[in-house]
């Protein structure tokens, strides 16, 4: 014989059931953390050496317009070590309580970035701060070096010719690590042109001058000689390199796409290997 329970004993058999499940449901949910959003990124401070050329600031924020189409949303900041604003000590007040990525737009481990960039960190306790590598060495530097030789003129079949040669215009400096940077960017500039001579040569501070690594060029049969300049924008020194330039002059690397790719590749390189400026201080 079949028996029926009364619908009201379903009923409540089953609001029963409904009432644990839910009760379950409710504590698992108690125990989810809340949804945290991600922090934001540290802020990539491109810092420049500065210029009395009204062109160099401005050639160096067309770089970092590039900069920031590779990295939407990062915030991209412009500072100098010195003569332009905004100077790096005003930029990194504005960042206080937050964290940075401090990229020099330069060349090679010279004094600006082994002193003027930590002392930099330092005077700003309220920045959470890293230092970036310097641009070079690094393929994607010869790459902006080469591809500016070739807009000035310079062909595949100059690098297979007897008589050209090229000398690599930098800055200079008194840091023994600074000229083993450059020579290694000469070196690889030399691979890339083919194996033509590259030698460095310094607007300051160093030996050889522009014009003595000219020479010294023409000495060994090379009386074709182009300058690549090892600038990031025009200023003084990458004119008075142009100027002593027999055959080609190559522009500054500006705002050259390899050079922005770069400055974002040191940015995030750091992010994985630089310590930060607390860490540095401790060492």
């Amino acid at each position: 014989m079949t028996t029926y329970e009364p619908e009201s004993l379903c009923d409540s058999s089953a609001a029963g059931l409904l009432g644990r499940i839910g009760s379950r449901a409710g504590d698992r949910l108690g125990r989810v953390r809340p949804f945290a959003a991600r922090p934001a990124a540290p802020t990539l401070v491109a810092v420049g050496h500065g210029s009395r050329n009204p062109r160099a600031a401005a050639t160096l924020r067309l770089l970092l317009d590039r900069v920031r189409e590779l990295r939407p949303g990062l915030d991209v900041r412009l500072a100098h070590i010195e003569l332009n604003a905004p100077l790096l000590t005003g930029t990194l007040a504005e960042l206080a309580g937050r964290d940075a990525v401090l990229v020099p737009l330069l060349f090679a481990r010279g004094y600006h970035v082994k002193h003027d960039l930590p002392a930099a960190l330092a005077a700003a306790p309220a920045v959470r701060g890293r230092i970036a590598e310097p641009l070079g060495p690094h393929p994607l530097l010869v790459e902006a070096l080469a591809d500016r030789l070739a807009e000035a003129g310079w062909t595949p079949e100059d690098g297979a010719s007897p008589a050209t040669g090229v000398v690599l215009a930098a800055a200079g400096s008194r840091d023994p690590e600074s000229a083993a940077d450059i020579r290694r960017i000469a070196g690889r500039l030399g691979d890339r042109l083919g194996g033509v001579p590259v030698v460095p040569a310094y607007a300051s501070a160093a030996a050889p001058t522009v014009p003595e690594a000219v020479r010294a060029l023409a000495a060994r049969g090379r009386h074709r000689v182009a300058v690549a300049s090892c600038f990031t924008a025009p200023g003084l020194f990458a004119t008075r390199a142009a100027t002593a330039a027999p055959w080609l002059a190559a522009a500054p690397l500006g705002a050259h796409p390899a050079l922005a790719r770069l400055v974002v590749h040191r940015y995030e390189e750091a992010l994985t290997h630089a310590p930060h400026r607390e860490l540095l201080a401790a060492r």
